[in-house]
């Protein structure tokens, strides 16, 4: 276990002393082993600006920003967990994903962006940052019923019910704001401009996979159980939809290449719109993710689960890359036939299961 750690802290060490963005940080300081601010602003010196001066001053909002960074990593290893990269935070290949301009690499600023945003957004909600609490709503337009164009609010849908804002709605624009102000770094002018500008777009379209995505939830108010008046407030979408999102996003993300000008980006291809704000971008194509490269962060797939009836990426055919698969027995105990004494007791069996697995040579 102490080798382990020696070795994540190691390469902890590489990543914060010369990294390749201020995502590679986050995504170095969302693992558990770094989640205190004062760790973290430690080792990230080479901020500068405001990002150093809420380093020092509201250690609460770094905390925050982990913690989003932490909520990006696990999506992020729930949506790709059939595919061949899975998204492993692995240091010593994940570092070399960041250095490419890949989808996966779009993917990997997207997810982080969003979820800082959401982190902030959340404790805010929560009253667990003294800097900002519920969304304010007194300048707002009053939300409008079903199937009802009016916008005042004494006014009243076809059934009578009146509306208006209240409850606690999620300041989303305070998390935008910080998660701008954290992962948009300035980087090094020069050849990295159009890099740059690929990051920058990856960054805002995760942000805005939460902030354009708010729903809004109501609450009837009335006596016996009557709807005379329903007040509503604003929530960000719940994140697990975030990160389908995203997917889809990345599954349809659009290869880009830079302008003469340096500060533009061209769509590659014939008759190709040009990206939107909320689409993936990316300049060069993947490599295969087939076997273990240290040089392009690919970890390759021998020894992964497969389904061997899946004909989707989650089939042993495509994740295996044809090289074929083998099926083994394992055995493991679990907890089974639990019972709840009164009180307070929880009693489990132990049971052997027993699963076949097909995993890929």
């Amino acid at each position: 276990m102490t080798v382990r750690l020696s070795r994540i802290q190691l390469a902890l060490f590489f990543i914060l002393l010369c990294p390749v963005n201020i995502i590679g940080l986050w995504w170095a300081v969302g693992s558990p082993l770094v989640m205190d601010p004062n760790s973290i602003c430690r080792k990230a010196k080479r901020l500068v600006g405001k990002q150093a001066e809420l380093c020092q001053t509201q250690p609460e909002i770094v905390r925050e920003v982990a913690k989003g960074a932490r909520l990006g990593v696990r999506e992020c290893q729930y949506q790709f967990r059939y595919r061949r990269w899975n998204c492993t935070s692995h240091n010593k290949y994940f570092g070399k994903i960041l250095q490419q301009d890949i989808r996966e690499t779009a993917f990997v600023y997207a997810i982080t962006a969003a979820g800082v945003t959401h982190a902030v957004t959340q404790a805010c909600s929560m009253g667990d940052l003294l800097q900002c609490g519920c969304e304010a709503t007194r300048n707002r337009a009053p939300p409008r019923p079903p199937s009802s164009s009016s916008s005042s609010i004494s006014s009243s849908s076809g059934d009578g019910v009146k509306w208006e804002w209240g409850g606690c709605g999620d300041d989303v624009e305070f998390g935008y704001e910080k998660s701008k102000q954290f992962m948009d770094a300035k980087r090094r002018r020069g050849k990295s401009d159009i890099r740059t500008l690929i990051d920058l777009h990856n960054n805002e379209a995760g942000r805005l996979a939460v902030k354009l995505y708010m729903r809004t939830e109501c609450k009837c108010h009335g006596l016996s159980g009557s709807c005379t008046l329903r007040t509503c407030w604003k929530k960000m979408p719940h994140f697990r939809e975030v990160g389908d999102r995203l997917l889809e996003r990345f599954n349809g993300a659009s290869k880009v290449m830079g302008g003469n000008d340096g500060k533009t980006l061209i769509p590659v291809g014939q008759n190709i719109k040009p990206p939107d704000k909320q689409d993936l971008i990316y300049s060069d194509e993947s490599p295969d993710f087939c076997l273990a490269n240290r040089k392009t962060g690919s970890l390759g797939t021998r020894g992964r689960m497969c389904n061997s009836t899946a004909m989707d990426i989650s089939g042993c055919d495509l994740l295996c890359c044809e090289r074929g698969y083998r099926e083994e027995t394992v055995v493991f105990e679990e907890n089974c036939l639990c019972r709840f004494h009164w009180c307070c007791v929880v009693q489990c069996k132990k049971c052997f299961v027993r699963k076949e697995l097909s995993l890929c040579h």
